[in-house]
């Protein structure tokens, strides 16, 4: 299976979702679709839920995220339940 080319289907607008990446032409943020799928949704149902969504959109979002990884330097977050200055 081939990636999915990102920059045909995610804009970046400050005047929609404040910025947020979203699913060129609608108000779909491409957390959103991450977000449904961390949570084991399958692409199936995100349309379902989602109907004017393709899987090819899915696929861009999946595409845009792994992008953004090899870019940005990522900084982990604290474990739930680890406060700063506390043990393990």
């Amino acid at each position: 299976m081939s990636r999915i080319p990102w920059q045909e289907r995610v804009v970046i607008d400050p005047d929609l979702h404040a910025g947020d990446p979203c699913i060129k032409g609608t108000r779909i943020p491409v957390s959103t679709i991450l977000g449904n799928l961390a949570d084991g949704m399958t692409w199936e149902k995100i349309i379902e839920q989602y109907p004017q969504l393709t899987p090819d959109d899915i696929g861009a979002a999946l595409s845009y995220a792994a992008a953004v990884l090899h870019q940005d330097i990522l900084v982990p977050f604290p474990a739930r339940g680890v406060h700063a200055g506390q043990g393990r």
